[in-house]
């Protein structure tokens, strides 16, 4: 038994440590890594000895969630609503960058438990997007605009992180060119410096921006309306 394991032993198994040891799976090797076996073994314990601590996988992954979205840090309630909104974005994108698997485990859901812990993050943007005058209606609109921006973006992220970490070549700038008539594809081939290089973070505020600048242009249409 090595120092590590013993160590393991030694400690208390608790339902905090074990849906912990979850996490750290998967986020280390993918959430087909997660079972009760393997989390088991992190703990340095017999995978029978977990259900005294979640029901059952399905709970254990409810776990998962719950303690992923309770990471999510409230934006506050002082200063302009346009940077709180921006806090809250980058809050969201933030966990979705830590834990690339909670999107799969999120829409691979069997069930899906409503908690405190892993309501409030959907509670305050709603809140904020009612905060800047949208109504009931529209603030789900805008919430499912926003969510859907920052989700496909960090995808984006995800993607272009694993092909560095493969090594997987992108075509050069030469070849694309080679390949394309530049009569057919004019705009794409002059914006392609653009495309292939550029600060990520940038991108990312700037449609952020784009979408508050909507969620205000909205606001004042319905202003101007009553």
């Amino acid at each position: 038994m090595t120092p590590e394991t013993e160590s393991k032993h030694r400690e208390k198994v608790t339902r905090a440590r074990v849906i912990e040891a979850a996490l750290h799976l998967m986020d280390t090797e993918g959430l087909e890594a997660v079972s009760m076996r393997r989390v088991g073994r992190e703990l340095g314990v017999e995978a029978m000895s977990l259900y005294n601590h979640v029901r059952d996988k399905e709970d254990l992954l409810d776990g998962i969630r719950e303690h992923v979205l309770s990471e999510f840090l409230e934006p506050g309630t002082e200063g302009p609503w346009e940077e709180r909104a921006r806090r809250a974005a980058r809050s969201w994108r933030h966990i979705m960058r830590a834990h690339p698997n909670m999107l799969t485990l999120i829409s691979e859901a069997k069930r899906f438990s409503m908690t405190p812990s892993s309501t409030q993050p959907t509670e305050t943007a709603l809140r904020l997007l009612r905060e800047g005058g949208l109504s009931e209606e529209d603030a789900v609109k805008a919430f499912c605009a926003l969510g859907g921006f920052i989700v496909g973006f960090v995808m984006f992220e995800i993607g272009v992180q694993r092909s560095t970490e493969t090594g997987t070549d992108l075509p050069s700038p030469q070849r694309l060119t080679a390949s394309l008539d530049p009569d057919e594809f004019p705009c794409f081939l002059a914006s392609l410096p653009h495309l292939m290089k550029g600060d990520i973070d940038e991108r990312f505020e700037y449609g952020l921006d784009l979408l508050i600048a909507g969620v205000r242009s909205k606001t004042a249409v319905v202003a101007e309306s009553h």
